[in-house]
């Protein structure tokens, strides 16, 4: 051993990747030199969170990409002089566990903790530079038992509810979704199956009562979050602004009313219909005996089909009359009522005024059933005849009343004045979002902590009774039900309240509960009493850097955010989003097809074996822009492999060939370079742009065997060369960094020191512009260093914005550099 405790390196032997990773993993394993003692130190802070897996097998491509990254990141901002956290653990509650336990007979624990284990090792062996004395799994009764007490105090404050719902159902996994685990094809993101619906009692989460924060916060994280995914959370939300109107049904159903939302309310006298939707509490009230068998087999036909069959687009949009009307407030007509399956009870109020001169929709629907087509806002030059389409723009108010002449703009505000003036309606702001619905049937989740009382209701568990703790032995039973309902000893219990026989709710709560907050949990592990230590969050969230897939888009991250505001106004947080930056990696493709773990698979690991984890981890950085991912091949990542034997063989050269004058073009050249070098690495690692940081060190190893070839420049001159390479490479090649900077005399960690600094005075270098051109069109221009090589010109030229954009969708087949001239890459579709 070293004196500062490293292993001893011989000095000899070629580059052997899987001996000194070996050695390496085993040294960062026994000395733990990543971990953050629980009240850190005085050093500014970084948390790097890479969004934690789950364990349904060992890693497969998609999670060493998103690892390497992650560990870059965290690798880097230690050597830039931060103290940085960077956590991980297991998202270990779920459906695949329990359909594994059902298929094979075992216990999900069982089969959930031997994956941990095993991808566990796999981490290590990619040299993820964890802090391992942080680790949580959800499924651990010291972490669901906060999953409890937050919805108990959610419950408090009236954000969990329990209500009677049509909701969606997997009919293979036999459980509740939530609206945001419906794929857009209606099928299942769990099973694929194609998802029906069904009427239960289930909790809900109340986060409708922050759809406006979460709408607004978005500002803050524009240009930090990618602009898709803040788009994606705005559209979820879909705030619009409105009135609501009744429609008087008391001919029919005394003292009811039929409740619509419009956003065109200046197209009001323009109802010739309401549809409600099949699911519509009014249907059965208002239906008259000669429609009623005609009404429920149309109800039962919609009952069968996914909410997005019966609103695609692509469909025909089909009704049935109940044989009631309803009066129009404003004009006083007497309008029929209908029920189409292309009306959703979740949405809105679950019924829609009509207007098929208006809306396009209602137009082919009135055309097909024959209903009367009114213009109640004029065309430009309208001459008062038929429309051959909906007319949707603004227009002028006709056929309207007192408000004829109006611009519809303006009609829309004295219209929705008289509508309120008389009570018939409001101003109203209706969103897309529905509350979180969190009831799942199955056992492998947190309980959800409530007691059923004949005498006392409904019954939250005492905080002190807190975990309500999964039985030792799952029981499995009729599909569909809620497996612990088979367990007599967990289904009854006594009424904390009264002592009486009572039972336990035996649904099991959402796993994206358990997401929502475990990056608080990272910052604050042992808190005592309470489920967070609020000074060591304030320490160090919210999070700087969160990587992970964007197909969590919308759930994930809209719940989380949800928490986060719902913990803020507890007094647990101070502040308004908790990921101050998000990044998404992009897409590996190989062969033309993305690499998937079930269609195109390619496991890392006999990658691995073939040509170490330090090669893996930069051939995926350097593969293409992070965000837009690359098109992997055989050739490319040798060429990785090569260049590391080249660092191996520079960093070991014999330096007492070389003299001690540093008066010399070589050595200033050399100087120059390697200020050139840090400035580049660092300004593109801050940016993530890690393949033009590679393509630079790339540059620097040439420029470093020049310099040693010349033997002009000193040999101090010659190692602070070297040491400022192996640093710059440390955070992408973290194993031969470590091994090199012990074999060329150093005591201690490189992952401990700190990134060379640079002059700039010493940058400044003659520069040339290059065309880029993709498929030889040209698509940009990259100023470039004169003696830029091949690598780093193609490297430049993706990374330039409107190349990017055209490499999106795109399979590079071939990359031709001119030099001094241009770079042009072909592609063809994926």
């Amino acid at each position: 051993m070293t004196s500062s405790g490293a292993p001893e390196s011989d000095g000899e032997g070629g580059y052997d990747p899987q001996a000194l990773e070996a050695k390496w993993s085993a040294y960062w394993d026994a000395t733990e030199p990543f971990t953050v003692p629980q009240d850190g130190d005085d050093r500014p802070r970084k948390y790097v969170l890479d969004m934690f897996p789950y364990p349904s097998g060992d890693l497969h491509m998609g999670h060493a990409e998103v690892y390497a990254l992650g560990d870059v990141v965290a690798r880097y901002w230690r050597l830039q002089g931060f103290q940085v956290l960077h956590p991980i653990g297991w998202d270990s509650f779920g459906l695949p566990a329990e359909n594994a336990a059902i298929k094979r007979g075992v216990d999900p624990r069982e089969w959930t903790y031997s994956n941990i284990d095993q991808q566990k090792a796999s981490m290590k062996r990619y040299a993820a530079s964890f802090d391992w004395s942080r680790v949580l799994h959800t499924s651990d009764p010291e972490y669901y038992k906060w999953n409890q007490w937050l919805f108990l105090k959610m419950y408090e404050k009236g954000l969990a509810y329990r209500k009677d719902s049509w909701v969606n159902w997997d009919p293979v996994d036999q459980t509740v979704l939530a609206n945001e685990q419906v794929l857009p094809d209606g099928t299942s993101d769990r099973s694929g199956a194609m998802v029906v619906k069904k009427k239960l009692t289930q909790w809900y989460f109340k986060i409708t009562d922050y759809a406006d924060r979460l709408l607004d916060d978005l500002n803050q994280l524009e240009g930090r979050w990618p602009s898709k995914v803040l788009a994606m959370q705005r559209n979820w939300i879909g705030r619009s602004t409105g009135t609501t109107i009744g429609f008087d049904v008391g001919e029919f159903a005394p003292g009811e009313k039929i409740e619509t939302f419009t956003t065109r309310i200046d197209t009001v006298f323009g109802v010739t219909f309401v549809v409600l939707a099949p699911e519509h509490p009014l249907v059965e009230k208002l239906t008259q005996p000669e429609q009623k068998a005609a009404v429920d087999e149309y109800v039962a036909n919609a009952s069968r089909e996914t909410e997005i069959e019966r609103t695609s687009t692509e469909r025909e949009k089909t009704g049935v009359a109940t044989g009631a009307y309803c009066i129009n407030p404003l004009n006083g007509e007497r309008v029929p009522v209908l029920v189409g399956d292309y009306v959703l009870a979740s949405y809105g109020t679950g019924a829609v005024m009509g207007v098929p001169a208006h809306d396009e929709r209602d137009f082919v629907f009135a055309k097909k059933y024959n209903l009367e087509i009114r213009v109640v806002v004029s065309p430009p030059d309208w001459d008062g005849g038929e429309l051959e389409a909906a007319w949707i723009p603004p227009g002028t108010q006709v056929n309207s009343g007192e408000f004829d002449g109006m611009s519809s703009v303006e009609g829309k505000e004295a219209i929705a004045d008289k509508i309120e003036s008389n009570g018939w309606g409001e101003r109203t702001i209706t969103y897309h979002l529905r509350d979180w619905l969190i009831s799942r049937q199955r056992f492998w989740g947190t309980p959800i902590p409530i007691i059923y009382c004949d005498d006392c209701g409904t019954v939250p568990v005492p905080d002190q009774d807190l975990p309500v703790l999964l039985p030792e032995k799952p029981k499995f039973g009729e599909a569909g039900k809620s497996p612990l309902t088979e367990d007599p000893e967990f289904f009854n219990t006594s009424c904390p309240n009264c002592g009486k026989a009572a039972t336990r709710e035996t649904d099991t709560l959402d796993t994206f509960v358990c997401s929502s907050w475990y990056h608080l949990r990272f910052a604050s592990p042992n808190p005592g009493e309470d489920p967070l230590d609020a000074d060591r969050v304030r320490a160090w969230v919210p999070i700087h850097s969160y990587i992970g897939g964007a197909e969590h888009a919308v759930m994930h991250l809209l719940y989380s955010r949800f928490f986060n505001k719902a913990l803020r106004d507890t007094g647990f947080v101070e502040f308004d989003e908790p990921y101050t930056k998000l990044t998404n990696q992009g897409m590996l493709i190989k062969d033309g097809r993305k690499i998937s773990k079930r269609s195109n698979p390619l496991p890392p690991d006999p990658v691995v074996e073939k040509h170490g984890a330090d090669t893996l981890r930069l051939y995926l950085m350097f593969l293409g822009p992070w965000d837009q991912g690359g098109d992997w091949s055989d050739s490319g990542i040798n060429g990785i492999t090569r260049w590391l034997g080249r660092i191996w063989d520079v960093a070991q050269r014999d330096e007492s060939k070389l003299g001690d004058s540093s008066d010399s073009g070589a050595a200033r050249e050399l100087d120059r370079a390697s200020h050139s070098t840090t400035q580049r690495v660092l300004t593109d690692m801050e940016a993530f742009k890690f393949n033009t940081s590679i393509a630079a060190l790339m540059e620097y190893t040439t420029a470093l065997i020049r310099a040693y070839d010349d033997g002009s420049v000193s040999a101090a001159q010659w190692r602070a060369g070297v040491d400022r390479l192996l640093l710059h490479t440390a955070p992408l090649a973290p194993h031969i960094a470590e091994e090199l900077w012990q074999r060329t005399g150093h005591s201690g960690s490189i992952h401990l020191e700190l990134n060379p600094e640079f002059d700039e005075a010493l940058t400044a270098t003659d520069t040339i512009t290059l065309a880029v051109q993709v498929q030889g069109k040209l698509r940009d221009q990259v100023e470039v260093a004169a003696d830029i090589d091949q690598i780093g010109a193609v490297a430049a030229a993706k990374a330039a914005p409107n190349v990017e954009r055209h490499l999106e969708g795109m399979t590079i087949v071939k990359e031709i550099y001119v030099p001094g001239r241009l770079v042009n890459i072909v592609v063809r579709p994926n």
